[in-house]
């Protein structure tokens, strides 16, 4: 019996495992507030359009892709927590049947695979960070936001020619007014 594992590590996996479905919520709140972030941004660029504001509307554009984006990124995250959640919770009843059993060697088995499960997941939750923060950063194509204020215009049948700034004449949304001069 002296070899057999203390009786609280069962109750540290079940506080772990608790910890990371706990985790994929909070994941998820995350992910539908970027949802309500993203729609707001939607209403504000509508909103600038129709004001005729398109350097407004085109930051608008610009923050509701990145908080689409943001979203989409905490609903991968929390889809991993899961399964490695559910991958988990399959280890620990493994391990309870094993501690009833008294079989040294499927425990050890057992405890090595929760071990690489957790490691699995710590690798995984640092690159997630990662990918996160750098989106976050970074700027959004410029061809997704010329696309939304598109799609805003048609749903708010606006004409974006009259709405862009006019340099002798009007240029369609992704196109340059630089005349050959200007160039570098």
């Amino acid at each position: 019996r002296a070899d057999l594992p203390p009786p609280r590590s069962e109750l540290f996996m079940d506080k772990h495992l608790f910890n990371l479905k706990l985790a994929a919520k909070d994941l998820e709140r995350n992910a539908k507030q970027c949802d309500r972030s993203e729609a707001a941004e939607r209403v504000k660029l509508r909103n600038a359009m129709l004001k005729g504001s398109m350097d407004a509307a085109q930051i608008h554009a610009e923050n509701a892709i990145r908080q689409r984006n943001q979203a989409l990124s905490y609903r991968r995250m929390g889809a991993r927590i899961d399964a490695v959640t559910g991958s988990m919770s399959g280890v620990v009843k493994g391990m309870e049947a094993a501690m009833r059993s008294m079989n040294l060697e499927q425990m050890s088995k057992l405890m090595e695979k929760f071990e690489r499960e957790f490691e699995h997941l710590d690798v995984q939750s640092r690159v997630m960070d990662d990918t996160m923060a750098n989106a976050s950063t970074l700027s959004t194509p410029q061809a997704e936001v010329d696309s939304l204020i598109q799609q805003s215009a048609d749903e708010a049948g606006i004409e974006l020619r009259q709405q862009l700034p006019d340099s002798g004449k009007a240029a369609p949304v992704g196109t340059s007014t630089v005349s050959s001069e200007q160039v570098f």
